[in-house]
């Protein structure tokens, strides 16, 4: 009934802004609210520590082996 070529222009448009959404939400390097986050993995965490001062050399050592252990029988 109303499908006429009035509509085409206004049909073209909305393809367009939905184009433009679904590139936003998938390629914006923002921080959007809900979009999922990669967790940080227990040696990502410790080097942070380190980083920061938390800890001494001798204890990220010794926790790094303890970790790389961990991940070398899960493996």
């Amino acid at each position: 009934m109303f499908y006429n070529s009035n509509f085409w222009g206004m049909h073209l448009i909305w393809w367009f802004v939905w184009v433009i959404l679904i590139f936003w939400i998938f390629a914006t390097p923002y921080d959007v609210p809900g979009q999922r986050k990669k967790k940080d993995s227990p040696l990502d965490i410790l080097q942070k520590r380190f980083a920061s001062g938390q800890i001494t050399t001798e204890e990220y050592q010794e926790k790094k082996k303890i970790l790389e252990k961990d991940i070398t029988k899960q493996s």
